[in-house]
């Protein structure tokens, strides 16, 4: 019974902070949902802006104007929440954390964060007026480019995604090392696998286009670069020093 009581603690706290953070998402998406058709009309704009002077977005589905500026405003107070969901995920853990792994996973969750809007930002500025100024202009002689809504949603929180989590390979590469799973040395030998995967990777998470892939590909070989310098500062030596002082104190 001693032993239930421990579980049955830390479930009601895990239960507690889902809730918080489950809130917060709400509350963001309550406060931003009366602008979802200019959010909406923000997020169309890089399409817009190559589209031909006589074309236009289309809905095909009947449901579709309400729906796909709905669901684009639940993803963006998702994505503006995304600090207080990682601190509530952080206070349920940091507890349970030795002196040390506190020390490494404040910045860790910080620079996660950024990695993840700086993800976004260059999807948003960078890559989307080059695949959709691409895909307009190499449209057949007589067929009108009119993007459905929804299919447009799709599109672009399927590159979000994938630009926000390939951002994150820095991260990524630190935990790995810091662990003692590899080294910043082994990874280096391996370097010609990693740029072959990333290719591989912006195949799978990108659409079906060489642009897309080649955009995605080389920032994750530039941030797994920067993942290896920032390495260097986190070694499993220096983790078991550092539990070894503090078991001494």
């Amino acid at each position: 019974m001693s032993q239930q009581q421990p579980l049955i603690s830390h479930l009601l706290e895990l239960r507690n902070k889902l809730l918080k953070a489950i809130g917060s998402v709400l509350l963001v998406f309550i406060c931003l949902v009366y602008w979802a058709n200019d959010i909406y009309h923000y997020m169309a704009t890089p399409l817009m802006d190559v589209l031909p002077d006589t074309s236009s977005m289309i809905a095909t589905d009947v449901a579709a104007p309400f729906f796909a500026p709905f669901k684009l405003t639940l993803v963006l107070a998702f994505f503006i929440a995304i600090p207080y969901v990682l601190f509530q995920i952080w206070s349920f853990i940091a507890p349970g954390l030795y002196k040390h792994e506190k020390r490494l996973m404040v910045p860790l969750l910080t620079s996660s964060t950024l990695l993840f809007y700086l993800g976004i930002a260059f999807t948003y500025y960078i890559v989307f007026p080059v695949v959709f100024g691409f895909f307009t202009s190499v449209a057949p002689e007589g067929v009108q480019v009119a993007t459905d809504i929804s299919s447009y949603l799709s599109f672009v929180l399927k590159l979000f995604f994938a630009f926000g989590l390939a951002f994150e390979i820095p991260i990524a590469v630190i935990l790995l090392c810091w662990a003692g799973v590899t080294t910043p040395e082994e990874l280096k030998a391996k370097r010609p696998y990693i740029v072959v995967g990333a290719f591989i990777i912006g195949m799978l998470l990108t659409p079906p286009d060489i642009i897309s892939q080649t955009m995605l590909a080389i920032p994750m070989l530039i941030l797994f670069e920067g993942g290896l310098l920032a390495a260097r500062f986190y070694s499993k030596k220096d983790t078991e020093e550092d539990d070894e002082q503090t078991q001494a104190e």
